[in-house]
This record gives C-alpha cells, sequence and structure tokens, in this order.
C-alpha cells in the first residue's frame, strides 16, 4: 500500500535508489553505514528537512515515477519546495484541456460543495472539542454557489475564534500554534496536490483560487474540507503542551500522521491520502460532466 511518508530532519544522512529500494544511510563510512531500505512502491511522500541531507537524482526521478511527492523545506524545517510527477496519468494533456474548458458556473457550483464541506468539518471538529458548534451549521444552507456572500469568511471568524480563543489570529508568522498549522498545511497541501497530479489534473488550475503567482491553486482548493484535520491534531497539541511548546521532530511526525487518519466519505472510512485521491477522480468525473457531485469527507471517522 503506498502510504508511507518519510520525514527526514534529525540527522545528516544520504538518500540512494537500490533494488527498487530506498536506500537511507546513517553514519559514517569510518565509523559504519546504517542503511535503512524502504520500497519505493509504498512511499507516498519524502519530506527532506534536514541540510545534512544529499540524494542521487535517481532518487528524484524513482519518486517521480512512482507518483511519490518530494517535499523540501528551508532551515526552519517548514516545507518550501514539491517535486511531483509530471506523467502521473496518460491521459493528462485531455484533462488539462476539460479544465481549461470548465465554465464559470460549473466552477462556482463545485466551490459551493467545498465550501459547504469545509464549514461542515470545522462544525463537528468544534463539536468535538468544545460541545457546541457556535453556530456554523445553520450558515451552511446560505454558502450560494461561488459562495459570492462569503459564508466561508463569517464561519472562519467564528471558528478560529471558538477553536483556539478571542485573542487568536491565523498570521503565519506568529511564534504560536500557527508554526503548527503552518507546517501541517503545508504537508495536507503536498499530498493533495500528488493526488491531482495522480488524477490527470493540473493544480495550478483552480477553481476558486485564482492568484497568478500561486502554483498550487487547485490544490488549495480541494485541500480546504480537509483543513480540520490539521486542525485537530493542533488543538489537542496546544491542550497538552501549549501555543508556544517547542516545535520537535515528534510534533512534526504527529502532524505528518494526520494524513493517515481517517474521515467519512460515501459513508466509508477512509484515510486522508485515500480521500484527497476520491476527490480528485471526482472531479475528473465533473469535468467529463458524468457527475456533478465531489467526493468530499462527510465526517471525521473517530473522536480523538
Amino acid at each position: 500500500m503506498r502510504n508511507r511518508i518519510l520525514e527526514i530532519s534529525e540527522s545528516p544522512c544520504r538518500l540512494r535508489v537500490e533494488h527498487q529500494q530506498l536506500v537511507v544511510d546513517r553514519g559514517t563510512e569510518e565509523d559504519g553505514l546504517f542503511p535503512t531500505k524502504i520500497p519505493l512502491e509504498d512511499i507516498a511522500a519524502v519530506v527532506v528537512a534536514h541540510p545534512q541531507v544529499s540524494y542521487t537524482q535517481s532518487v528524484l526521478s524513482e519518486l517521480s515515477e512512482r507518483g511519490a511527492a518530494f517535499v523540501t523545506c528551508n532551515r526552519n524545517r517548514m516545507p518550501v519546495g514539491i517535486l511531483l510527477p509530471l506523467n502521473a496519468n496518460s491521459v493528462q494533456t485531455e484533462r488539462f484541456r476539460r479544465q481549461l474548458e470548465l465554465k464559470l458556473p460549473q466552477k462556482k457550483r463545485l466551490w459551493q460543495q467545498i465550501v459547504k464541506s469545509k464549514i461542515d468539518m470545522q462544525a463537528q471538529l468544534l463539536q468535538e472539542v468544545h460541545g457546541e458548534t457556535f453556530g456554523l451549521p445553520p450558515l451552511i444552507p446560505l454558502v450560494r454557489s461561488g459562495d459570492t456572500t462569503n459564508v466561508e469568511a463569517r464561519a472562519a471568524r467564528r471558528y478560529w475564534t471558538a477553536l483556539f480563543g478571542k485573542d487568536f489570529r491565523r498570521d503565519i508568522d506568529a511564534e504560536n500554534q500557527n508554526r503548527f498549522l503552518n507546517y501541517g498545511y503545508a504537508i495536507l497541501r503536498a499530498a493533495t496536490a500528488r493526488a491531482i497530479c495522480a488524477a490527470g489534473l493540473h493544480p495550478s488550475l483552480g477553481l476558486h483560487h485564482h492568484n497568478k503567482y500561486n502554483a498550487w491553486c487547485l490544490a488549495d482548493d480541494v485541500m480546504e474540507p480537509f483543513r480540520p484535520v490539521v486542525d485537530k491534531v493542533v488543538v489537542h497539541m496546544v491542550n497538552e503542551d501549549g501555543a508556544d511548546a517547542e516545535f520537535n521532530q515528534q510534533r512534526r511526525a504527529i502532524l505528518i500522521r494526520c494524513l493517515l487518519s481517517r474521515v467519512f466519505v460515501h459513508d466509508q472510512q477512509r484515510t486522508v491520502l485515500d480521500a484527497l485521491s476520491l476527490v480528485a477522480a471526482s472531479l475528473v468525473d465533473a469535468l467529463s460532466g458524468s457527475e456533478a457531485t465531489l467526493s468530499l469527507p462527510q465526517e471525521f471517522a473517530h473522536a480523538a
């Protein structure tokens, strides 16, 4: 099963490919190497966050050929780059064309579904954490095609205040739980982009997001209902250790594992990785006109 996500952040190492396996060599030639081998077919993503990690060209090409994402991080260990498969689907040119030809009304109807699903997931998380939904469910029927009245923003104002307190602001530079959210969303974005590419879609051609400087517009659209999965992990981190807790390897690993947590889609439990693939596949159906309903998450599969 292709669901292993490797994060390399705590020690120098060398990555190479040998016999269809990714080999992670730790140690030195003088003191001895300690290789760890992982079948390439099992890998969904590799996240490299240590400055002294080296890798061969074959690592990048073999991961890409097998549909795995490669994420590189800056000195603060925050993801700053994603390498995705270029030929992940045999009919991607046709699907790119359909993306470009998608009419605005259809884009707006698909975005409406995404916003409704996101607010619903936010409400469920608030119910789980605080025992009440802070008025989010009544907002869901108010979401129009294209969310022209910006119900998403109204829900967000209630959501963040209820989730982290009235003084919380979503600030990517803040040294509080925003660090955890930034990292979790970056990992989620990489996984979403991977699912989109695997479905033969282009991650830059968004439904709602359209900033010309953003290469991941469609990924940013599709990941919206899954953000509460990251939020749920961060809430528990903050409750246990505080918003100013050290952002160490253990916490990064917990955030990465949220991709393997489960949600319900079509009344069946799916990992977030699987669910992202289902959303991407349903988006392909929507582009072809065969199905107008996206396969979006319905609810969390279990309480924390």
